[in-house]
């Protein structure tokens, strides 16, 4: 038993390790995003970790998404807090997707599984960002003005964006009030974008990270 499962566990680790580095390389590949504040960016880093979860399972997610983020700490400006979080986040993404598609594998439900990994990934985001992220963030760039922090977040909300005037479509007095209509909703778009994205890959990926050349 031990010599067929040595050489399937190794191929793992390092099919693993090249998708901790491609997750590592897209954290810098960002994008802003117009309707949220300019400290936020898109990225496509969960991506690996989610494949890695439907070809090598859960917790294979898991452990991509932490080198990621162990490797990007090397080059950090967030005090680590930005991948902590950003692991955190990740991992419940990749974890909940994986278990949910390893129950069943048909394309279908890898949809669907990604989709309340999304889910879980954007609840989970609010009480990270609300405990975790935020207090470091506003009191180190913002110095701990929340309601600085909140007029980024408010400037979004004119009702001519382009003249940068007018009276607001809604005013953000809080928070908890901007990580659900502006966070919650980003995060849970970021994680569908990649599910999106897996389904197009996927199947010429997993041939190859299982080295099965047949299916």
């Amino acid at each position: 038993m031990e010599t067929k499962t040595k050489p399937i566990s190794v191929r793992k680790l390092a099919m693993a390790g090249m998708l901790s580095a491609v997750a590592f390389i897209l954290m810098y590949l960002e994008l802003p995003i117009p309707i949220m504040p300019s400290f936020i960016k898109f990225d496509f880093s969960d991506l690996p970790a989610l494949i890695g979860a439907f070809a090598l399972g859960p917790l294979w997610g898991v452990v991509i998404e932490l080198v990621k983020n162990l490797l990007h700490l090397a080059f950090s400006q967030s005090m680590f807090i930005g991948e902590l979080s950003n692991f955190i986040l990740g991992a419940s993404f990749a974890l909940t997707a994986g278990l949910i598609y390893s129950r069943k594998k048909t394309k279908k439900n890898a949809f669907f599984a990604g989709l309340i990994g999304a889910a879980v990934m954007a609840v989970i985001s609010i009480p990270s960002n609300y405990f975790l992220v935020y207090p470091v963030y506003i009191k180190a760039y913002f110095d701990g003005s929340l309601e600085t922090c909140l007029n980024m977040y408010n400037a979004i909300c004119w009702e001519v964006p382009d003249s940068g005037v007018g009276p607001h479509l809604f005013e953000i007095k809080s928070l908890l009030q901007a990580l659900l209509i502006f966070n919650v909703p980003f995060t849970f778009l970021k994680g569908v974008i990649s599910v999106l994205i897996s389904m197009l890959i996927y199947k010429p990926l997993s041939r190859f990270i299982k080295g099965d050349k047949n299916k």
